[in-house]
């Protein structure tokens, strides 16, 4: 009597490493580096075992990642995590991708935290990090300045709840508010300010492009014409909720620095910063208050 079971279809049959490798569809770095996360070793291992034959789930896996990294999902939400300063951290469509720029950021708020004379009356330095998002910036720097108490806010519940699985993950004791900016935090005063809020220009074409069409739009744009409505917002409130002294140090797009100074200059800050990424463009400015 034969047999109604259905036969296995391609995505579903064992291939070999070098079958997977075929497909031109993506970069091929990219496959190695899904075939890596499937079988749990490494890109080397990879390159060095063409032969090796991934069992039915593991192809199947693997051909998944391929369509939707060749219909242009980021690597980032394909594989569901992005490294950051050292840290791997979960991402995903709810929040911005952590970018190697950003770091930019991280370190000029930790090397505030490290000046013993700055910090001779702050003892466990209070930290806010404004639309934290995946929580990248305000978990690595709790992670890098342990004394630190890191606040962090984000007014979408869903970046929250994926912050608090990174930070709960990576062992790092942050506060989470909801709240948009310093909604949250009324009352409350900091000695660092930090944020990588959204500052692109409503209508840029570069929305609708590449990796940013995949990810939360009110992440990347204010919707203000020249990108600048969530920065007022961040600098103009900064004042009354930073201690004497305190620093504001955000993130920027490539042609707003002039406007940030700006606007810093006008708010009260002195011993203004802007300083340029590994590209040589500006990114990060900041300033303390008088």
């Amino acid at each position: 009597m034969p047999s109604h079971r259905a036969r296995p279809g391609p995505a579903s049959l064992p291939a070999t490493i070098a079958a997977l490798l075929e497909q031109d569809v993506i970069e091929k770095r990219e496959a190695e580096m899904f075939i890596a996360e499937a079988l749990a070793t490494t890109r080397a291992y990879v390159i060095a075992h063409p032969e090796r034959v991934l069992d039915a789930r593991q192809g199947a896996l693997v051909r998944g990642w391929i369509a939707r990294r060749a219909a242009g999902e980021p690597m980032a939400y394909v594989l569901g995590t992005r490294e950051f300063y050292g840290h791997v951290f979960r991402v995903s469509a709810a929040t911005l991708i952590p970018r190697p720029e950003t770091e930019l950021l991280v370190e000029q708020a930790l090397a505030r935290l490290s000046e013993p004379k700055w910090l001779e009356h702050r003892v466990n330095a209070r930290v806010l990090d404004m639309g934290t998002g995946s929580g990248a910036i305000a978990i690595s720097i709790a992670l890098a300045h342990a004394s630190a108490r890191v606040t962090a806010t984000d007014i979408s519940p869903e970046a929250l709840a994926m912050a608090r699985d990174n930070a709960q993950s990576l062992r790092a004791s942050i506060e989470f508010i909801a709240g948009s900016w310093y909604a949250g935090v009324n009352g409350r005063r900091f000695d660092l300010i930090v944020s990588n809020p959204p500052y692109v220009a409503g209508g840029d074409p570069h929305l609708s492009r590449g990796d940013l069409r995949f990810e939360p739009q009110t992440a990347l744009t204010d919707g203000s014409a020249d990108g600048l409505a969530s920065l007022r917002a961040i600098v103009g409130g900064a004042a009354t909720h930073l201690e004497p002294g305190g620093w504001l140090l955000f993130e920027h797009g490539y042609d707003q620095a002039a406007a940030c100074r700006d606007m810093l200059l006008k708010a009260g800050f002195n011993n203004l910063i802007c300083i340029r990424d590994l590209a040589g463009i500006d990114r990060v400015s900041g300033g303390q208050i008088r």
